[in-house]
């Protein structure tokens, strides 16, 4: 905000020190030709309006300042003005060039965040005794629409999550996150073991992913007081016992990503853990570990998982949400997914 003020300013900035430079250097110095700065500055940040007006203003100085040089009606003088007038026209050409850019690419990125929004429907906040807490921080506005999704679903077998980040950016992420996210809805229900939902999902995107495309996921299930998971190449979750004692679940075999399993079809493997009254465990995305500082140091997921350990979980997710931010100094670089999971005292 602090800048785009600036920006809007500067014209003016420009041609007032042009003015005052002119007045300083008497007449034998003329420096009324770089009053053309201003329209071309204001093309930059204004519109078609605001860059005539500006052109107008620095016309509006050059007459009484080419009066002042006694070169009011001269050739010199004459070429300034014509000067000011052909760069202000290309300036307002430029500027609406450049808004009418900048819908269509507003209008494309409202199109894929509202795509985004409606594939990442909204989790149950409660599901027996589980209470889910969700994060989803969107990249800097600079950066693509990311793919990474998430989902809660009761089942016959129990509840059941995916979490999960498309490689890339972008509508095609978008339009493969909503291939993974069809296929777990469909496979959580009719599947009865967690591999087999994985292998669904893997024939569901070899139809649609291309050459060295893929997707990291979890796949869990939460049963009686444990937990059951496939780890498909995607960061690890934390455990927070109930005593604030930490684990990383890190899977016994590391899984090949959904898209190149066939290259080892037996890699995931299920793993249970334990899972009993008061414990929580935090899944998330890269873009949670792989957030930066200004000095180029990764946010120290692990060190703040403390900030985990509060009452309310939704509350204790957004204390690290915001920690987040605020290490990274601003908007994240990639979309960052969490999904906090709490089991209640009965």
């Amino acid at each position: 905000m602090r800048s785009l003020q600036v920006l809007r300013w500067l014209p003016f900035v420009v041609m007032l020190a042009v003015a005052v430079l002119d007045l300083l250097g008497g007449r034998s110095l003329v420096f009324l030709p770089l009053l053309t700065l201003g329209p071309a500055f204001a093309s930059v940040s204004g519109g078609v309006r605001r860059t005539a007006l500006v052109g107008a203003v620095a016309l509006a100085i050059c007459v009484p300042m080419a009066l002042y040089n006694g070169l009011l009606l001269t050739w010199e003088n004459n070429l300034t003005v014509i000067s000011i007038a052909g760069v202000t026209a290309a300036s307002m050409l430029a500027s609406r060039l450049r808004l009418q850019r900048e819908r269509e690419l507003a209008s494309v990125r409202q199109v894929a965040e509202a795509a985004q929004r409606v594939l990442l429907r909204p989790v149950p906040r409660r599901a027996g005794d589980l209470r889910v807490a969700l994060s989803y921080t969107s990249a800097a506005a600079e950066a693509q629409i990311g793919g990474d999704l998430y989902e809660v679903v009761t089942t016959p077998h129990g509840v059941r999550l995916l979490i999960g980040d498309v490689q890339g950016k972008g509508l095609a992420a978008v339009e493969t996150a909503a291939w993974v996210l069809g296929a777990f809805r469909e496979a959580a229900y009719d599947e009865a073991d967690l591999t087999d939902i994985g292998d669904r999902l893997e024939v569901s995107l070899a139809r649609h992913l291309g050459a060295e495309q893929f997707v990291t996921a979890i796949v869990a299930e939460l049963g009686d007081d444990e937990l059951t998971l496939v780890n498909f190449g995607h960061p690890a979750p934390l455990l927070i016992l109930r005593d604030g004692e930490l684990h990383t679940v890190e899977p016994p075999e590391q899984g090949l990503p959904l898209g190149l399993g066939a290259f080892d079809p037996s890699a995931a493997k299920a793993q249970r853990i334990p899972f009993g009254q008061g414990d929580r465990i935090l899944f998330f995305t890269d873009g949670v570990i792989e957030a930066r500082n200004a000095e180029g140091e990764f946010y120290p997921l692990t060190e703040r998982a403390w900030l985990l350990t509060r009452d309310d979980p939704q509350t204790a997710l957004d204390a690290l949400r915001a920690d987040l931010v605020e290490h990274a100094g601003g908007p994240l670089l990639d979309d960052a997914a969490m999904l906090l999971l709490h089991r209640s005292t009965r």
